[in-house]
């Protein structure tokens, strides 16, 4: 059995917290069994982990995501980058071929997908599990885990079967999106499920559609034509056009944390950062990722959601809506985390005279670096805040600590090692900044330091 995690989305319907380089599932604001707080993806790999399942996973995502997949889940987790986003079926495709070609998967082996950032019990995964059994029992073409609801929601799908007496899967008749809730009653009683997004295929199954679209198989191959395969859900492409599908059902904790009424349903804190709550403040969640403090007194039935994209202020009822409010709203992230750590950007001016700077705050984490590069167009000033490291700068190689002060040039080459986690203000000036003006000449620290 292989499994591929998909890891998606632009990151609008959790802003300001989320954007396009930190979508939902790397939010870290679920609190774990040891208190500390970790992101969905975080806690869907410690369950995958403890299931034994992570080495038999791949994660399908887009270039924006992988430094931040990296800094969660570490360098070895697989990946299969999209070179551009194209919705799930071309993600899925690209996925199945990087299992046939390059992880030498049997054509006859089972394939289960599933979304990064479902909020469920372990048990879930047990049936997981029990997908793969259900699939070759059945032969269907597909199989799917559907979870039994609690109660007549209209804003998931709904997986209706046909009627049968059999109690180890259900034969699928047909999908209803989003009913109403007199309808979501009546689907209730013909034992209808939550569509949790959770499918199951012979690798054959896929490799054969994409042999029937003329398509290439390879992974290589798709890869550089990925422009070919159409903008398609894996729903339209795929599931619409499946001759038999059967389901299983799982009853337990599921939440699809897609919006901030929800994820804070999820929080056992009503505080995440520095923050006040008044006493009548009921049922009111303040995240606030910035150093300045929140202070929010009589508001009921809100979140308050604070980090260097932007503020939000708004009643959980209405959070559901945040996605069509910023539309057509753009900029660039202000914070990301990559494979070494993390910046936040602080302050970004452009002068008359076409001159930039921009100011942001980094943190490099222990034991990891920056690359060796260099830049054409702008010149650095790095300050260091806390921790110890050493610096690298054309070939030369010296100790760093608090207060001290690197100059760079431009085309200086320089990197930057940390010891102790190390902090420090780096000040960009130019007239064209852009993260694009890099020419990274190694990545590891054994090889920079082989040329000293």
């Amino acid at each position: 059995m292989k499994l591929i995690l998909l890891s998606g989305g632009s990151g609008k319907r959790l802003w300001p917290l989320s954007n396009d380089a930190r979508s939902k599932q790397f939010l870290r604001v679920i609190e774990n069994n040891e208190g500390q707080l970790e992101s969905m993806v975080e806690r869907v790999w410690n369950q995958l982990e403890n299931h034994k399942l992570s080495d038999s996973t791949v994660i399908a995502t887009s270039k924006a995501q992988v430094e931040m997949i990296h800094s969660q889940l570490g360098s070895q987790v697989s990946l299969v980058i999209e070179p551009e986003r194209r919705d799930t079926f071309p993600a899925i495709a690209l996925a199945a071929s990087y299992l046939m070609s390059m992880a030498q998967a049997s054509m006859d082996e089972v394939v289960i997908v599933l979304p990064v950032d479902p909020f469920v019990d372990n048990n879930f995964f047990d049936r997981i599990i029990d997908l793969e059994t259900t699939l070759k029992k059945s032969e269907a073409d597909l199989a799917l885990i559907g979870v039994k609801p609690t109660y007549p929601s209209e804003k998931y799908g709904y997986i209706v079967p046909e009627q049968s007496s059999r109690t180890d899967y259900l034969d699928v008749s047909h999908f209803k999106e989003k009913p109403t809730e007199i309808e979501a009653i009546e689907l209730i009683v013909q034992n209808a499920l939550w569509n949790c997004g959770v499918f199951a295929f012979k690798l054959e199954y896929l490799i054969s559609l994409l042999h029937d679209k003329g398509l290439p198989v390879q992974y290589d191959a798709l890869l550089n034509n990925y422009n070919l395969l159409e903008k398609t859900s894996f729903d339209y492409a795929v599931v619409e056009k499946a001759k038999r599908i059967v389901a299983i059902a799982y009853e337990g904790d599921w939440k699809d944390l897609g919006t901030w009424n929800t994820l804070v349903e999820t929080m056992s804190r009503n505080i995440i950062g520095k923050g006040i709550l008044s006493e009548d403040s009921t049922n009111t969640h303040i995240v606030n990722e910035l150093d300045i403090p929140v202070t929010v007194l009589g508001v009921k039935d809100a979140v308050i959601a604070v980090s260097s994209d932007g503020i939000l202020v708004s009643e959980k009822s209405a959070s559901p809506r945040l996605k069509e409010t910023l539309k057509g709203y753009e900029q660039p992230p202000m914070y990301e985390e990559r494979r070494w750590g993390w910046f936040r950007v602080l302050d970004y001016t452009k002068f008359e005279d076409e001159d930039e700077v921009l100011t942001k705050r980094v943190c490099v984490k222990s034991g990891r670096n920056l690359s060796y590069h260099k830049h054409y167009i702008r010149s650095e000033v790095w300050t260091i805040i806390s921790g110890h490291g050493e610096f690298v700068i054309n070939d030369e190689i010296k100790t760093v600590k608090s207060g001290d002060v690197l100059r760079i040039p431009k085309e200086t080459k320089h990197a930057i090692k940390a010891i102790s986690d190390l902090e420090f203000i780096e000040v960009q000036t130019g007239n064209q900044l852009f993260e694009s003006d890099i020419e990274r000449i190694f990545f590891t620290w054994e090889e920079i330091t082989g040329l000293m």
